[in-house]
């Protein structure tokens, strides 16, 4: 069996996941964002809006200050190069992978929450109407049915949840889906043969045990080194079925099984392109979104990267250690810091709640603070945001406010 050093597979995993080569010096294109699809296949979406939207994250990360207008038509305009559903969780996923998510959908009556499963069987009449307004008034936003058939809802005795119930039910099992969000950052709902490019439309329906495989293969590429349990979180796939799609692959030489240093789990390396070249070194320099496919999997930032991350937005803010929003710093092939950040749209400032020092990290926290004071300054570009302002919380917030 190969054996990997830490180094070694960090190395890997950067590449894979697009920090293997420096950021593009030249306005991005759709080319870029494309390129990052391929490699990602799914942007997470949340509704948090402290510092920039979660699915608008990782293209910064790793390709600098971009042109958001460009991930919205990708998503929201014909053709669509993305589409959203469940993924890692609310996502916008690489269209391409609709047709082997649609075993997610046809499983809906026994895998989808509990509230939207009941809303099918105790309101079939609301989901009906539901469905006919969006296939005649598609793209529509749950808002606009719950205002517009008022008089309806109070005779049914409807309100808005359960409107909105009925709209997430049809969304999960795909008989609808979404054409984009409004500046609200509402779905607007609309039928898969409006918004899904034909091509798309009309494949064939993958197996379930096919599908497995074509998520798995697309997790393997994206995550480089992965252990099964990193395989199954990245389309929260089953284990039972992720172990079967990886013998499956591991059986095409597609994945190859390696022993990683320090790392005591049974881990697979993709080689779906032919053996991999380990990078000697990644000169990487970025601020990575709690909502990341680089630390999905927590465990996986643990041991591959040292890093102990917990997202702290619903822990009360005197129980927090780090902060509300933090994002790691990732600078070469270590997180050599991480910031609690803040949009101030209205004063124009970038807001850095509060700086810490990563323990052991390589470099010296003079050297980290000028780095990250760099790729602040690129956040404050790509936000329109004119000043950056340090909080003194942390032990790297000095060395950072005192850095230019």
């Amino acid at each position: 069996m190969r054996e990997l050093t830490l180094p070694q597979a960090r190395r890997i995993v950067l590449a894979a996941q697009g920090f293997g080569r420096p950021r593009p010096q030249r306005p991005i294109t759709m080319r870029d964002v494309q390129g990052q699809i391929d490699r990602l296949a799914q942007f997470q979406i949340d509704s948090i809006n402290v510092l920039a939207r979660a699915h608008q994250f990782p293209l910064f990360s790793r390709l600098g200050p971009y042109d958001v207008e460009l991930l919205t038509r990708a998503s929201g305009r014909a053709p669509r190069r993305l589409f959203e559903y469940w993924g890692h969780a609310a996502s916008l996923v690489d269209v391409n992978l609709q047709p082997a998510l649609r075993f997610r959908m046809a499983r809906a009556r026994g895998e989808a929450w509990g509230g939207i499963r009941r809303v099918q069987a105790e309101h079939p009449e609301l989901v009906d109407f539901v469905r006919q307004e969006v296939a005649c008034r598609g793209p529509i936003t749950a808002r606009q049915i719950e205002f517009d058939e008022q008089p309806d809802r109070t005779q049914w005795g409807w309100n808005w949840s359960a409107t909105k119930t009925a709209l997430e039910w049809l969304f999960w099992n795909g008989e609808i889906t979404a054409a984009g969000r409004n500046p609200a950052f509402e779905r607007r709902y609309d039928l898969p043969e409006g918004v899904l490019p034909q091509s798309v439309a009309q494949a064939a329906t993958p197996t379930d045990e096919q599908a497995h495989v074509i998520l798995v293969r697309r997790a393997a590429r994206a995550l480089g080194v992965a252990s099964e349990k990193c395989l199954a979180d990245y389309f929260r796939l089953s284990r039972a079925e992720t172990k079967q799609a990886v013998a499956t692959l591991a059986a095409r030489a597609e994945l190859e099984e390696v022993e990683v240093a320090g790392w005591p789990v049974r881990t697979w390396l993709w080689t779906g392109d032919g053996q991999p070249r380990i990078p000697r070194r990644i000169g990487a320099r970025a601020l990575i979104s709690p909502f990341d496919p680089l630390i999905f999997e927590r465990s996986r930032a643990l041991a591959l990267f040292d890093l102990d991350y917990r997202i702290e937005i619903y822990v009360p803010e005197a129980q927090r250690r780090h902060g509300y929003y933090v994002h790691p710093f990732l600078l070469g092939e270590e997180f050599a810091a991480r910031v609690d950040l803040k949009a101030d749209r209205a004063a124009g400032v970038l807001r850095v709640k509060a700086a810490w020092l990563e323990p052991g990290a390589a470099r010296p926290p003079q050297e980290v603070a000028v780095e990250l004071r760099a790729e602040l300054g690129e956040l404050a570009r790509w936000l329109d945001l004119a000043q950056i302002e340090v909080e003194p919380r942390g032990d790297l917030a000095g060395e950072l406010a005192a850095t230019p």
